[in-house]
């Protein structure tokens, strides 16, 4: 079983930092992309970025320039430091990975348990 262990998150105010962690574990072959969502109350899920396997980092127009993701392929563990915090950031922040368990298994969708980031004005 494939699972996505998050830590990090919690309440900071507005300007300051955190940083989130997710580590992979369990019985799998490849991980070609892992990243972080987040979803407001009453808004959809959102991609706040993504570190594909052999491929730069992609990110929200929202979050350039404060945000920074990074990935350790080795550990299977993504990382995002999230620095100048708003209000608007405050949101659960879920980890995600696109993960082949087998040769004969398409990359599937794997979802962490969330984190919650509260961003006090």
């Amino acid at each position: 079983q494939v699972q996505l262990l998050e830590s990090g998150g919690g309440l900071v105010q507005a300007g300051g930092s955190l940083r989130l962690s997710c580590a992979a574990s369990g019985s799998y072959i490849s991980i070609s992309s892992m990243g972080w969502y987040r979803q407001a109350p009453g808004k959809q899920r959102e991609l706040v970025a993504t570190a594909p396997r052999g491929d730069g980092p992609t990110y929200a127009d929202s979050v350039k320039g404060r945000f920074t993701i990074s990935r350790d392929n080795p550990k299977n563990t993504v990382d995002l430091q999230m620095n100048s915090l708003k209000p608007e950031d405050t949101a659960v922040y879920y980890c995600h990975a696109l993960i082949s368990r087998s040769l004969y298994e398409s990359p599937r969708d794997y979802w962490g348990q969330g984190t919650q980031v509260t961003v006090s004005s």
